[in-house]
């Protein structure tokens, strides 16, 4: 039995930064367009108070990696990222060898400023590049072209110790050669580190509306199966094999806040619409805070935060997160962290017919899903929690 499942893992910040230049038209996150500008000293306060709360009810951690996500995190000046980690230094102590990361859109207009993120602190940048063809990226709805892309992605070598971007795929009309064409340029820039996510038609986005309208066609399962198995092969065979269903890294090079999610840590979510996980005493607790940008400022300027929503997670709640978190890593887990959340160990029976079916492996002490069992992970979560 492990007494402290989550004490080893680490404790992240992730910040939320909720505001875009324009919305895309297959994104569902919190994310808002502000043509009339955004009072960053305003929203800066909001951000130090509710930073200063957190740190009142989780005291005497050790943050060991910091994530500005949105929204466009690098639409923020880099003297307001500089004083949120000043906050956040000045809450908590921060490891002297922390992650903070920052995603960026890859114009030339925000890759000036990169020099200006990394004086404030910032050691990382997530670049969401989306595509490496023109004619996509403008179906994506995305602001940049592929040269300025590259341009950005070029900079943030220049100046960042780490980098990493991200690809969409499964994108309409896109075959598996094509793909695995673009990838292989795409891996020729990335160096280290590859997110790549298979397009999905999320529900209330523009894409939505489009496919059920009939004008919009994303590729069929066959194809989208034959896609992912083109990123495998293609990654694996270049030095960047998949650590997470949908991120692929050189070994060392794995993006530590979200390896600090799939572990099941503990993190703080500040800003709006932001979630986290705290730990007091022998509770885990999910937080999340109000997702409308001025109605979570005014809620913190009334009450020095904009949690809305919290639970004490059951020992089921907290079993089933940790299975639906850690099993989407290569690594898998340890079930004896399953039982320290759950209360009761893994019903063994299932596990070895999964087993027998070759969809998970168990060596020591890790399970783990393989690669025949990723595509269809949720299936086997679904019959491991059950």
């Amino acid at each position: 039995m492990i007494d402290h499942p989550t004490r080893d893992v680490g404790f992240g910040v992730y910040i939320h930064w909720p505001f875009c230049a324009s919305k895309c038209p297959y994104c569902d996150f919190n994310s808002h367009v502000r043509h009339q500008g955004v009072d960053q000293v305003r929203f800066l306060a909001a951000f130090r108070r509710e930073i200063a709360h957190t740190a009142a009810r989780i005291p005497g951690r050790t943050v060991t990696s910091i994530f500005f996500g949105g929204g466009t995190p690098s639409l923020m000046r880099p003297e307001t990222v500089g004083a949120i980690l000043d906050a956040i230094g000045g809450a908590w102590a921060v490891a002297p060898d922390a992650e903070i990361t920052l995603e960026a859109n890859p114009t030339s207009v925000e890759a000036e400023r990169f020099r200006g993120y990394r004086q404030a602190g910032v050691n990382r940048v997530s670049l969401g590049v989306q595509a490496l063809n023109d004619p996509d990226l403008k179906r994506l709805g995305r602001m940049h072209s592929v040269e300025e892309a590259l341009a950005a992605v070029k900079v943030a070598a220049s100046i960042f110790e780490r980098y990493s971007f991200d690809l969409i795929y499964a994108r309409p009309g896109q075959t598996p050669q094509a793909w695995a064409a673009e990838l292989k340029e795409a891996i020729g820039h990335a160096v280290e580190h590859l997110s790549l996510y298979q397009l999905t038609i999320e529900p209330g986005t523009w894409f939505e509306r489009l496919f059920n309208a009939g004008k919009l066609t994303v590729p069929d399962e066959e194809t989208g199966r034959a896609l992912y198995d083109v990123t495998q092969e293609v990654c694996e065979g270049h030095g960047l094999p998949a650590y997470e269903i949908s991120n692929h890294a050189r070994p060392g090079a794995e993006s530590r806040h979200n390896l600090l999610y799939w572990r099941y840590g503990e993190y703080a979510g500040i800003g709006p619409g932001a979630h986290g996980r705290l730990v007091t005493g022998n509770a885990r607790i999910a937080t999340a805070t109000e997702k409308h940008p001025e109605t979570w400022l005014a809620q913190v300027e009334r009450e020095d935060h904009g949690v809305i929503e919290e639970e004490i997670l059951t020992t089921e709640a907290a079993g089933d997160e940790f299975l639906l978190m850690g099993l989407r890593l290569k690594e898998g887990i340890d079930p004896r962290r399953y039982e320290a959340f759950a209360g009761r160990p893994l019903n063994a029976g299932r596990a070895r017919i999964l087993e027998e079916e070759g969809l998970i492996r168990m060596d020591g002490t890790r399970l783990a899903v393989t690669e025949k069992g990723f595509p269809v992970l949720n299936a086997v979560i679904a019959e491991l929690a059950a």
